[in-house]
Order: C-alpha cells, then sequence, then structure tokens
C-alpha cells in the first residue's frame, strides 16, 4: 500500500467522524438518548484514531538513529494498537455502560423525537463516503485475496483500520436506527438501550480484532509466501548454488529485513564470494517491492542430505 492512498482515506474518515460526532452530540443534548450518546462517543473516538494513524505515519517516516538503527517504521504498529485501546474504552465500555445505566432508568425520547433519525440517515450517508473511499484505495493493493485475507495480512495498518472501523459504524448507525425507532414506536426507553448496548458489543469485537492483528505486526512477521519464495529464488544464481536458511523480518509496512545463509562453490577465491554475495543482493532488490536491508553469510553446505528449503515465511509471524 502507497503511504499516501492510506493517508487519502485516513483523512477522509476523519472529516466525516468529526462532522458526524459533532451532529450526533447535538441530538443527544435534544434527546437524551442513549444510542445518540453512544454513537457521539463512538464518533469521537474515530475521530481521535484517525489523529492517531496520521501522527503514526508521521513519526514512522523519521530516519534512523544510533538507537534505532534500522529507523521507526514500527511506529506505526504502535500507533494501530493504541488505536484498539481506545476503541476498546471509549467507545465499547462507555457505550456498554450508557446502555445499563439507560436499562437500569429508561425513558422515552419525548423531544424533538424526528432530529435522532434525520441525525443517523446524514451519518450513514457522511460514513458511506468514508468507507467508500477506504475501499477505493484498498482495492489498489488487495488483488484477488478476500477482505479477511487482506485484513489479516496487510503490513500497513492504516486501511485495515479505517476499513473495520467505518465497517463498524456503518452497523453500529443501524443499531442505534433500530433502538431509536422502537422507542419513538413502543415509548419504552430500554430499546434505546438495547441498541446502545449492540453499539457497545460491536465495538469491542472490532477492538479485540485490531489488538490481535497489530499485536502480530509489533511481535515481528515475516515476508508472505509469495514474497519468500521470490526472495529465495531470486538468491540463487552464479557463484550462489543454494539457499542454506533464510529468515525474514517486517522493519514496518514498507521495509523488510533478509538475513540469509547461502551455499557459495568451495573453489571460489575471496573476490568471487563477494561478488557473487553482491549481485545476489541487487536480485532480491529487484524482484521485491520494498525497501530491503539484507544480510548474507556465504557458507558450504555439509551433509549429503535433502537440502533444506529456504522459504521460511509464514503468515501472522509464526516461524519454522
Amino acid at each position: 500500500m502507497s503511504h499516501s492512498g492510506g493517508t487519502r482515506a485516513i483523512v477522509a474518515a476523519l472529516l466525516a467522524n468529526l462532522g458526524i460526532a459533532v451532529t450526533k452530540f447535538i441530538a443527544y443534548l435534544l434527546t437524551n438518548s442513549s444510542s445518540m450518546l453512544a454513537e457521539s462517543v463512538h464518533s469521537l473516538a474515530d475521530t481521535g484514531n484517525q489523529v492517531l494513524l496520521l501522527i503514526g505515519g508521521k513519526r514512522a517516516r523519521r530516519a534512523a538513529s544510533e538507537t534505532h538503527q534500522f529507523g521507526y517504521g514500527r511506529a506505526r504498529y504502535v500507533y494501530g494498537f493504541i488505536v484498539s485501546i481506545i476503541l476498546f474504552t471509549l467507545g465499547g465500555l462507555f457505550a456498554l455502560y450508557e446502555a445499563w445505566h439507560k436499562w437500569e432508568d429508561p425513558h422515552p425520547i419525548d423531544s424533538w423525537q424526528w432530529v435522532p433519525i434525520v441525525v443517523l440517515l446524514a451519518a450513514v450517508a457522511m460514513e458511506s463516503f468514508s468507507f467508500r473511499t477506504a475501499i477505493r484505495e484498498a482495492n489498489h493493493v488487495r488483488g484477488s485475496q478476500t477482505w479477511t485475507q487482506y485484513i489479516r495480512g496487510a503490513k500497513a495498518p492504516e486501511l485495515p483500520v479505517v476499513l473495520l472501523e467505518d465497517a463498524g459504524a456503518l452497523i453500529g448507525l443501524v443499531f442505534a436506527l433500530v433502538g431509536v425507532s422502537m422507542t419513538l414506536i413502543t415509548g419504552d426507553g430500554r430499546w434505546d438501550a438495547l441498541g446502545s448496548a449492540a453499539i457497545g458489543v460491536l465495538l469491542v469485537v472490532i477492538a479485540i480484532v485490531l489488538a490481535i492483528e497489530m499485536n502480530s505486526l509489533l511481535l515481528g512477521e515475516s515476508a508472505s509466501p509469495e514474497q519468500g519464495r521470490a526472495i529465495e529464488a531470486a538468491l540463487v544464481g552464479p557463484g550462489v548454488a543454494s539457499v542454506i536458511h533464510l529468515r525474514t523480518l517486517h522493519l514496518g509496512p514498507d521495509e523488510i529485513l533478509v538475513a540469509a545463509k547461502v551455499e557459495v562453490e568451495h573453489t571460489g577465491t575471496a573476490a568471487e564470494i563477494a561478488r557473487a554475495i553482491d549481485d545476489a543482493e541487487a536480485r532480491v532488490r529487484a524482484v521485491v517491492p520494498l525497501k530491503a536491508t539484507i544480510y548474507l553469510e556465504p557458507d558450504l553446505r555439509r551433509g549429503t542430505g535433502p537440502r533444506p528449503s529456504g522459504d521460511q515465511t509464514s503468515v501472522r509471524g509464526d516461524q519454522a
């Protein structure tokens, strides 16, 4: 994913959620609806989350330092994890608390009854625009992957975060519409409480999914299986007979570390081996569309058994 594409989706979501949060809160003040308050806090949390993603992207572009010699690319994962915490606490748990409070003391919406419906429908329109932007940006890099595969396999956190937030926001708006509508129809405020509870459960689930994905990225994930196979194939060439073993690690969404032990000819001179290593590094950089830091150790293959596969990449960071 190009970072500019992710930034466009973040900015679109930020503007939409800021406008939605203001209108929802005004509707809450007029109606005292729990669903409207839960949705207001939800949109406010999403707005703050988009700001955090922008800050994370900026901090990740800092130059490497003596302390962080591989750079700051993983800052984007750190801020993505903070987003999941905010979504869980400020969004999900608050909505559940408000649902419990309203269930204990239910009351109908007896003033400005039409305001919540109008505001929620307008919010659906604005949130749909943000979701459409995120989908269009994701489609540029998703390829033939399903949406689940894309979200689980993406190394750049911004678009998956925005996609999950926007999808959750649209579903939450439906819950709020049902809760408010049933409260207006029946005069029973417990429907409003149920709408708030549904929003809370939804946000907690999304937050947990985000936390699991960000935790995996923070721990360090290898290259995708396709990239791992491409790297291994590229390493083999004149002067490099095979790959003894290979390890890869994402230093950030757009940066990868490649460390490998490669088999060289035992009759080669030091100059020939150095040239073969340089050529292998050039081939890897030619096939990997990422900034690559490469460390290759020349060695001789010992024993007569079958050559082990150098493809050590796996999904979600599992190591062989």
